[in-house]
């Protein structure tokens, strides 16, 4: 009886050629699609827009004229972001560090930050400090005061993140460091914040993206950002249909501008965490 001696063979690797032709093949498929995708977007807004002006529903000329107006709004819009990201930023970090603290009376003050602003509407907050403070002798011009309401609004929210974030940091590096005789502030200044603050950044550029659009309710206390500039224009002419369309594709394009760099910034980390 003949015996067959079994052979493993190895496993043969694709040469280089082929996998430069996959590769060169998905890039190519790959710009296909975002190119079927662009133009089917394209298509449409343009029937959209198309459409209105057939029906005489909107009047080009008239957008011609008055969007570099509005369109002079972006700046303050995005001043108003970047400042109440920033206050709403330190505002998180002390109301995260305060829940997590043992001292009741200071998490009681975190807690109930955290809770009187989550559980009220922004805007009612924007004019509460706009109009209301005014009846204590507290005097706020409407630009700080919009920036005010929209860092301490965005603040309690972002409390849960940093909290979240400061606790995502292993719990072997705070020991290891508080072995070597650090004491808890440094360990929390050298050790917990600059790990945590790694772990939060894209949570805080999405919220930055989210204000981007709620700094439209500002206009209210008539900060003349771009949805303000849009509306005083709109009502003056009788024309609010075009102005509006102004105003929202303005904050559309932004939105999709600073998520593009999010998703930039998110692959980046991603690549550093492996």
């Amino acid at each position: 009886m003949a015996h067959y001696t079994d052979v493993t063979h190895p496993t043969v690797a694709p040469a280089p050629d082929i996998l430069d032709d996959l590769k060169v093949g998905h890039r190519r498929a790959r710009r296909r699609f975002v190119l079927q995708f662009a133009l089917t977007w394209v298509a449409l807004i343009g029937a959209l827009i198309t459409t209105l002006i057939y029906l005489d529903k909107i009047d080009p000329a008239f957008i011609w004229t008055w969007a570099p107006f509005i369109l002079g709004g972006v700046g303050l819009t995005l001043v108003i972001c970047v400042f109440s990201t920033i206050l709403a930023t330190g505002l998180a970090l002390i109301g995260a560090l305060g829940r997590l603290s043992r001292n009741a009376v200071i998490y009681g003050i975190a807690s109930l930050y955290v809770s009187l602003v989550r559980g009220t509407p922004l805007i009612v907050q924007i004019i509460f400090i706009y109009l209301a403070l005014p009846q204590l002798g507290i005097v706020i011009p409407a630009l700080p005061s919009g920036i005010l309401a929209l860092g301490f609004n965005y603040g309690a929210y972002m409390t849960e993140i940093f909290r979240a974030g400061i606790q995502a940091v292993p719990r072997g590096q705070r020991e290891a460091a508080e072995a070597l005789g650090m004491p808890e502030s440094l360990v929390m200044r050298r050790v917990v914040l600059p790990q945590a603050t790694r772990i939060v950044i894209p949570a805080i550029g999405n919220e930055f993206i989210a204000m981007i659009k709620d700094s439209a309710l500002v206009s209210v206390i008539s900060v003349s950002e771009l949805l303000w500039r849009a509306q005083s224009v709109g009502n003056r002419h009788f024309r609010t249909l075009e102005t509006l369309l102004i105003a929202a594709a303005v904050y559309w394009v932004l939105t999709m501008v600073f998520s593009l760099f999010q998703e930039r910034l998110e692959r980046r980390l991603a690549r550093a965490d492996r």
